[in-house]
């Protein structure tokens, strides 16, 4: 898989405006400001690919990049959930969104969800997962911000989130800014994918 191929494809902001449900897709999701775009960026070695900023709720799409010629292959943005800076009516209207793309995309083969290692999951994030395990669709949950821990915290960080996962749900510590756990996450991408 060659993530240095990534370019933007679309954003949509109903189902009616998704790309073809064809092909395979892993999607990125996550608490608002959980660093959902800039795992992708770093994923694919592009700094701008996607759209970054320190407002929670800046993602209010659904974006897709395509990995290959034919965009039958992509990652997927998600919005995020939980706090974010918009009116309580858009973060609706972006939940309603979530839940029917990840309940009715037959090409989403992953899910890789984002949560800071420095915090205990969330009953949001919990759900998710819930849902990804009757779902039954392997989810990566990438720690960020790992960097900011120590080894030993890390460890605990990844031993305490496997506790709490799904079997079909592995945890990985990762850092968008140092590239801890870049290759793992590249690597399980990738196999969802192919």
């Amino acid at each position: 898989m060659n993530f240095n191929l990534a370019r933007f494809l679309t954003s949509a902001a109903a189902m009616r405006g998704l790309p073809p449900d064809e092909g395979r897709e892993v999607a990125f999701v996550g608490r608002s400001n959980a660093g959902k775009s800039s795992a992708i960026n770093r994923l694919c070695t592009r700094r701008g690919l996607a759209r970054t900023s320190s407002t929670p709720g800046r993602t209010r799409l659904l974006n897709f990049f395509a990995l290959d010629e034919d965009a039958l292959i992509r990652l997927v943005d998600l919005p995020g959930y939980g706090y974010a800076k918009a009116p309580k009516s858009e973060q609706a209207k972006w939940a309603k969104l979530i839940e029917a793309y990840l309940a009715n995309r037959q090409s989403l083969t992953g899910l890789v969800l984002l949560a800071d290692s420095r915090l205990q999951l969330k009953p949001t994030d919990e759900q998710l997962l819930d849902w990804s395990r009757a779902s039954e669709l392997p989810t990566l949950v990438l720690l960020t911000k790992a960097d900011k821990l120590s080894r030993n915290e890390q460890a605990r960080a990844v031993a305490n989130a496997r506790s709490r996962i799904p079997a079909n749900a592995e945890p990985l510590a990762f850092s968008a800014v140092s590239g801890l756990g870049l290759d793992a996450a590249r690597a399980w991408v990738s196999n969802h994918l192919e």
